[in-house]
């Protein structure tokens, strides 16, 4: 077997009479050499894929330079734009007397970040990069413009659908680009890549939001990424419109996959392509289970409201539905949880250790902490902001450490448990540490654990699990774990608002002094009335029944969050001990890093290499 078997080759091999309408053109011809497995999945690979390997074999130094640069432009802008727009939200839903719903403006940015990601991925298979990439720029602005506009909560909210579609699907299809152009060695570096804007973007965001609050309103806030975004977004379109066109020239160019199909032909080949009733599915599930659990404290009957109930039934019926649907080759030929994927332990482990980490995540530092610093500690704003972000910085860095250590060690294993232990330590000293007369380096210390923990354990098992996949399944592998990553976050953004919504009316009611109980209501719907320490003055019975009522739901938070994180250690042994270096780099045409091991170690280390 030769040391490339399994690639798409340039050269004519000859034809060997299947019928596969890709033989029209010789240049993509399976290669003789392949086993009858790698053969098989050559015939499997969906165009996008086909694709996307022909234009890897059409790009120059200069254009993929191009694409990363611009790919680092447009992170700079959604980096700076999360930083922005996170300090906003508990404003925007303030201006509608709703601020006990982040929790469900969160819910549904988690519940879309979920089920957008697999689409997303099965578009860039079945159509293209290009077209993929046009259609999440499309999403994002809309998102923006509608929050922008929005006056009520619940427009508010709906917008989110299509924020989080293109937020969602601008990272997954950066993460298949990387995919696509490096190797196994050097994807972990260039995938971080994409995080490192967050090192200064944690400090310039606060500055930006408290500006504009101060300076227009929330509104402009969201309304100037409509026309930021889609402006950076120009170079890496032509880019990769070039090089189709190149590819194309070159002979490589992968015909349609509807050519010469009717409407109907087309509508039943997306339909089992993209898994369109799997998706709806997992969708309708996640949805309907999730949203009651920040709803019916609110809701009129609580619990015992028909709405509430109806939606658990309905959402417990599908996700019971949705494994069987997947698993059917007749139903779901083209599924999106591939069944052979979850056959591999590494798959397996990756994704339970992706669920733990958000929803611990989201159940410390988000969706509240950063009220609970304004409203408890007292802290601006800009402090608050700061505080929160810290996380976020800590993270950035440890997971460039870790990704510059796993290009020069070829493991990952290691790290992965190290992080898994550094990030439980993290949200224990969180709990410890939330007393109302917690020092602002302590909160940071705790900030600062959990950020390194955190990029300790991100990039290393996602690399893992792409490992763990072949090219065809790259895509999919990708998909599912950052899937249950972001069903992790809804799952925690939903038991937060639960617990928030739940015991925090209370608790004003039951400390608050009785001339001021009729006041609990406008102090729980609005940070800009909690927080206000000119109302509540420090050591007034006012502020202390506040701050306590807030301080101790806190601690009901961190303590699901400290169970949350307590899986993730075990599950870091479940991961295999890939050797990076020694595997199948599963990618084609011109990538970053070395192409053969085997040669790398007679010729030294080469940057640019051909598959």
């Amino acid at each position: 077997m030769r040391p490339d078997d399994g690639v798409v080759h340039d050269g004519r091999n000859g034809h060997n009479g299947t019928t596969d309408p890709y033989h029209k053109n010789p240049t993509l011809e399976r290669d003789p050499y392949m086993s009858e497995d790698t053969a098989s999945e050559f015939s499997e690979k969906q165009a996008g894929v086909k694709r996307i390997e022909a234009v890897s074999k059409a790009w120059t130094k200069t254009s993929l330079i191009i694409a990363y640069v611009t790919l680092l432009l447009i992170a700079n802008v959604t980096s700076l734009e999360i930083q922005v727009t996170g300090l906003l939200t508990p404003y925007a839903t303030s201006a509608f007397q709703t601020h006990s719903l982040i929790s469900t403006i969160y819910v549904v940015q988690g519940v879309v970040s979920a089920v957008i990601k697999p689409p997303m991925g099965k578009i860039a298979d079945v159509f293209g990069r290009l077209e993929s990439f046009c259609i999440t720029i499309f999403f994002y602005t809309i998102g923006y413009i509608q929050q922008a506009a929005s006056h009520n909560v619940q427009t508010f909210a709906s917008a989110q659908i299509f924020w989080a579609a293109g937020f969602n699907g601008l990272q997954i299809l950066q993460q298949i680009f990387v995919a696509d152009t490096t190797d196994l060695l050097n994807r972990a570096l260039f995938s971080t890549l994409f995080d490192v804007p967050f090192l200064w973007t944690t400090w310039a965001g606060p500055e930006v939001g408290s500006a504009i609050l101060s300076g227009t309103s929330w509104r402009w806030g969201y309304a100037i990424w409509a026309i930021i975004l889609p402006v950076c977004f120009i170079p890496l379109a032509v880019s990769l419109y070039m090089n189709q066109r190149r590819a194309k020239k070159m002979g490589l160019d992968v015909p349609s996959p509807f050519r010469g199909h009717t409407a109907v032909q087309v509508v039943k080949n997306l339909w089992f392509d993209m898994d369109v009733f799997g998706l709806l599915l997992l969708a309708t599930a996640i949805s309907l289970i999730l949203l009651p659990l920040t709803l019916a404290p609110g809701a009129s009957g609580g619990w015992k409201n028909p709405s509430m109930i109806a939606m658990l039934v309905i959402g417990a019926v599908c996700l019971l539905v949705f494994p069987g649907w997947e698993m059917s080759k007749k139903l779901a030929p083209k599924a999106f949880f591939p069944p052979n994927l979850f056959k591999n332990r590494t798959v397996v482990a990756g994704t339970l250790i992706a669920f733990f980490y958000f929803m611990a995540f989201y159940m410390s530092v988000f969706p509240y902490f950063f009220s609970y610093l304004q409203i408890v500690q007292g802290q601006s704003v800009v402090t608050a902001g700061y505080i929160t972000r810290v996380f976020t910085f800590s993270s950035t860095v440890a997971s460039i450490v870790v990704s510059l250590i796993i290009k020069y060690t070829a493991h990952y294993k290691y790290y992965v448990t190290f992080g898994a232990v550094i990030y439980l330590t993290g949200m224990g000293l969180m709990l410890a540490y939330r007393t109302e007369n917690a020092s602002t380096g302590t909160l940071v210390g705790t900030q600062i654990a959990i950020g390194i923990g955190g990029g300790f354990l991100n990039v290393p098992v996602q690399l893992g699990v792409q490992a763990s996949a072949s090219h065809q399944q790259v895509a999919a592998a990708t998909t599912v774990w950052l899937t249950l990553l972001e069903v992790g976050g809804a799952v925690g953004s939903a038991i937060s608002g639960a617990i928030w919504s739940t015991y925090i009316p209370s608790k004003l009611q039951q400390y608050l002094p009785p001339d001021q109980v009729a006041d609990y209501a406008s102090i729980y719907g609005s940070i800009l009335v909690s927080a206000d320490y000119t109302l509540y003055p420090p050591g007034s019975p006012g502020r202390s029944a506040i701050n306590r009522a807030y301080q101790e739901t806190m601690r009901y938070l961190l303590i699901g969050a400290l169970c949350c994180a307590t899986p993730i250690v075990p599950l870091t042994f479940c991961l295999k001990n890939y050797k990076l270096d020694e595997m199948d780099q599963k990618v084609t045409g011109r990538v970053i890093g070395n192409a053969d091991n085997r040669e790398t170690k007679k010729r030294g280390w080469r940057f640019w290499s051909r598959r």
